[in-house]
């Protein structure tokens, strides 16, 4: 229902009659339509922490950091579509100030900000990466950057974007920030 009707007019009588159930029992699993929305939300941010394992032990040197770079953005942008009605909700909870729905969205960004952020330090100690770059901030950037972009996918192709340029584009960006260069074909 939250990918064809606006959050707050999903009522709990609509509910139910979709699951084919009445009220009374939706009352007996949730207070309200907020309380299955926030129970939908944890879950779906338990499968958002696995977005680490796009970053974690991956080498971001060569060909390999391209293709880690291009499966980052990839998979990124494949679990916000998946999730875009419910991510819309979080996003609105959170902006508008709800601890609940801001903790759910970072129980998502933030493995993938520390693991970005591991990866970055690694480089760094090996010389890979300016000593003078804060890993953390290049991370949340590139965090922030993807959810962003996530969020306003249909917006690009409003503009005339197509995912297939889309993609390539946002890897190159991320893989810079990553490493401070150009990826290697």
């Amino acid at each position: 229902m939250l990918s064809t009707s606006p959050y707050r007019d999903v009522k709990v009588i609509d509910v139910a009659r979709m699951a084919g159930t009445s009220p009374a029992t939706f009352y007996q699993y949730f207070p309200d339509v907020e309380g299955a929305v926030l129970e939908l939300a944890e879950e779906m941010a338990k499968e958002g922490t696995g977005l680490t394992d796009l970053v974690a032990g991956r080498s971001w040197v060569g060909k390999s950091g391209a293709a880690a770079a291009e499966e980052l953005v990839d998979g990124f942008l494949s679990f916000w579509r998946k999730h875009d009605a419910i991510l819309r909700v979080v996003d609105l909870g959170a902006a508008e100030g709800d601890k609940r729905f801001y903790k759910i969205r970072m129980k998502i960004l933030n493995p993938l900000t520390n693991s970005l952020t591991d990866s970055i330090k690694e480089l760094q100690a090996k010389g890979r990466v300016d000593k003078d770059v804060s890993p953390a901030a290049i991370a949340g950037a590139l965090v922030v950057m993807l959810a962003a972009v996530a969020a306003h996918q249909k917006g690009f192709q409003s503009w005339g974007v197509k995912q297939s340029e889309l993609k390539p584009n946002l890897a190159l960006l991320v893989h810079l920030g990553i490493t401070g260069k150009k990826p290697v074909r």
